[in-house]
């Protein structure tokens, strides 16, 4: 076994803190890697709380990993020891249902085993996250990152890019596309930065409007502050594709009204308390609201490959380990622009 360090929460009321515990030795399919940094997702507050039930303690956070391979088993054929790699959401699935062999393993029928807050495949164990020094995971649930993306940067990418690329792609946002973004935190500025990339008219949605600047910096053609009627109404029936990244409780039918006909709005926040959707906000113009939730592995590759071909990355503030309950504070108060990343060096 393997001697590790991390953070984790011992209960849903408890502090983030020091937490030792064992890693598997790396088998014969696994690639060991050295976490340099981690990124701090919203997940990671909501799960460690247990405000979506069902968390298991010890639970050491983190799914936005990147690392370099310290070692790999006999058999892995596309990594060796000193590769930049990323590991997302999720460190196994069932490998045989159809989502699976069409590479969407994060819709495997049989559940995927998550990075953390999950039991090992088998039933006998708990997975723990990147919130620590190392992690062991199967070679085909690793991710190539290239050298030209800051590794800090490509961090979120793991998770609040795959979250963004993935139904922006699937619903072919692009050029002749007016396209909505709610939302501009780590999900929502990395949506503008993609939708902007892909030739959309992109317009953010914020309820804040000192984040009127940032949204045009990162790709908003307009902005509209949501917490003004006269501007939504303003916009009703204009939008090919509204992406909606917010957490926070709020009412849907307000920018459904935005849609045109045959419009799609695709939630991508998960807020804690399900949403009241009037039928009439759909039937009205044969409007579709969907849900898309992270990406397969090729997808996600394909994102990774994307992000260093064209210069996108997350914009982080970088942290260290033992600030990250002061950043969850932070989180819960939008005072980080965007993304906070933790520096493993500091562990």
């Amino acid at each position: 076994m393997l001697p590790t360090k991390g953070y984790a929460a011992q209960s849903s009321t408890s502090p983030i803190a020091p937490f030792s515990f064992e890693r598997r030795e790396p088998g014969t399919h696994d690639v060991h890697l050295e976490i340099s940094h981690c990124g701090v997702c919203h997940t990671d507050i909501h799960m460690s709380r247990d405000e979506w039930g069902g968390s298991l303690y010890p639970m050491v956070p983190g799914h936005e990993i990147i690392g370099t391979v310290k070692q790999v088993g006999s058999a892995v054929t596309k990594f060796v020891p000193g590769d930049r790699v990323g590991v997302g959401c999720f460190v196994d699935s069932c490998r045989t249902c159809p989502s699976c062999n069409e590479g969407l393993e994060n819709y495997c029928e049989n559940h995927f085993t998550g990075t953390y807050n999950s039991k090992t495949r088998d039933g006998k164990g708990l997975n723990f996250g990147g919130y620590s020094n190392q992690i062991v995971v199967d070679e085909r649930f690793v991710l190539k990152v290239s050298d030209k993306i800051d590794p800090a940067a490509a961090a979120p990418l793991l998770c609040a890019g795959i979250t963004t690329y993935s139904p922006l792609r699937h619903w072919k946002v692009g050029p002749g596309k007016k396209v909505g973004v709610v939302g501009l935190g780590g999900l929502g500025h990395m949506a503008l930065k993609f939708a902007h990339s892909f030739g959309a008219h992109v317009v953010c949605f914020t309820t804040s409007e000192g984040k009127i600047a940032d949204a045009k910096k990162l790709g908003a053609d307009e902005v509209i502050l949501s917490t003004s009627p006269e501007q939504m109404e303003g916009a009703t029936g204009t939008f090919d594709f509204i992406l909606d990244t917010v957490s926070a409780n709020h009412d849907l039918n307000a920018y459904l009204s935005l849609l045109k006909r045959d419009g799609t709005m695709c939630l991508v926040g998960v807020p804690e308390v399900p949403a009241a959707v009037h039928a009439f906000s759909l039937v009205g113009g044969r409007k579709r609201l969907v849900g898309s939730l992270v990406g397969g592995l090729p997808e996600t590759q394909e994102m990774l490959d994307y992000c260093a071909e064209h210069g996108i990355a997350s914009d982080v503030e970088l942290i260290p380990m033992g600030k990250i309950n002061e950043a969850y504070a932070r989180m819960l108060k939008n005072d980080v622009k965007y993304r906070f990343v933790i520096d493993m060096a500091t562990l």
